[in-house]
């Protein structure tokens, strides 16, 4: 039996869904590697939405697999009805949205810094991966996947009955601006504190992190003022022809995927991260005077959304590329 290549990404969803609920069913009947609730390394039960959750939840992992695989399945079917699309999008957004925190950005935006820090013998206070990947950060990787699997179906499934697009190159113009304008503020506040300028915070707060802890703040703020620029790439020549300054690359065509994929991944832990302060903006627990230390990050979603619309555009731009049309030959 061959399966169609647009087929693909829903029988790898499905696959995925079956296991993973077989998991959380494991999880119920008392197998270890329960990753919310009380085995969670999280402080006070604040970052992940699943906090309050004990093993049993497993069967509502179970259900929602056993959801998630018949849904993947029905996107295989030839059929006008939509409905396979209706759930397969919320499911999707609640795998790659909703599940994960905030501490899977922070390790993405670390593993760099752990993997430098032998070259030059930084001690970074004794961190290492596992810190930065315990298995319940690792397993929001997995569902990111699962939901990842899922979205590529529908996107499957959807191909061909497009009429038209609303991912235009004017509309990846705009995109490109607000994803390189919004995190500024972040990256404002965070080099002002390693600085020693207390830039929306008090000087209490500012002593707080004395020890080292804003010179981490700022190589995560530069971090994502060199996403930004690189963002620029998605509507920049240099975003489709290597530069003459890259050895061995210069004047090739640069793989579409090749920033498709990194902007995409990025959008979605940004836009993650930025839910979670929304969520604890809303819950009440920050204070309007230390607004530097919230605020930016609330407009993280925005970032992400503005981001993955930029990469949407460069994609859809790039695709129609053919050897006659390829800038530089």
């Amino acid at each position: 039996m061959t399966i169609s290549p647009s087929h693909r990404p829903a029988y790898a969803a499905a696959l995925w869904a079956l296991a993973y609920g077989a998991l959380g069913a494991a999880w119920a009947l008392g197998a270890p590697g329960y990753p919310w609730g009380a085995s969670d390394p999280d402080p006070d039960g604040a970052l992940s939405i699943l906090a309050w959750t004990a093993p049993g939840f497993g069967w509502a992992v179970a259900a929602l697999g056993l959801l998630t695989a018949g849904t993947a399945l029905a996107l295989t079917r030839r059929s006008s009805r939509r409905a396979p699309l209706f759930l397969a999008w919320p499911i999707a957004a609640l795998l790659v949205l909703v599940i994960p925190d905030s501490r899977l950005m922070m390790g993405v935006a670390y593993t760099p810094l752990l993997l430098a820090a032998p070259a030059f013998g930084w001690s970074l206070g004794g961190a290492t991966f596992a810190d930065a990947w315990p298995w319940p950060v690792l397993n929001q990787l997995v569902c990111v996947l699962g939901g990842l699997l899922l979205a590529a179906a529908a996107l499957a499934r959807a191909r061909g009955q497009e009429r038209g697009s609303w991912f235009t190159p004017e509309r990846g113009r705009v995109a490109v601006a607000v994803a390189v304008a919004v995190p500024l503020l972040y990256c404002a506040t965070r080099w002002a504190w390693a600085l020693g300028v207390p830039l929306g915070v008090s000087e209490e707060f500012l002593a707080e992190g004395e020890d080292g802890m804003w010179l981490a703040g700022a190589y995560l703020a530069t971090f994502g003022a060199l996403g930004g620029v690189l963002t620029l790439g998605l509507v920049q020549r240099w975003g489709e022809v290597f530069p003459r300054w890259i050895p061995g690359l210069r004047g090739r065509r640069v793989p579409p995927l090749l920033a498709v994929v990194p902007a995409g991944f990025v959008s979605i832990i940004i836009t993650v991260a930025g839910l979670t302060y929304v969520r604890w903006t809303v819950a009440g627990r920050f204070s309007l005077a230390e607004w530097g230390a919230w605020l930016p990050e609330c407009f993280w979603p925005l970032w992400g959304a503005a981001l993955a619309t930029a990469a949407v555009c460069y994609h859809r731009r790039r695709r129609h590329d053919t050897p006659s049309t390829r800038p530089g030959r």
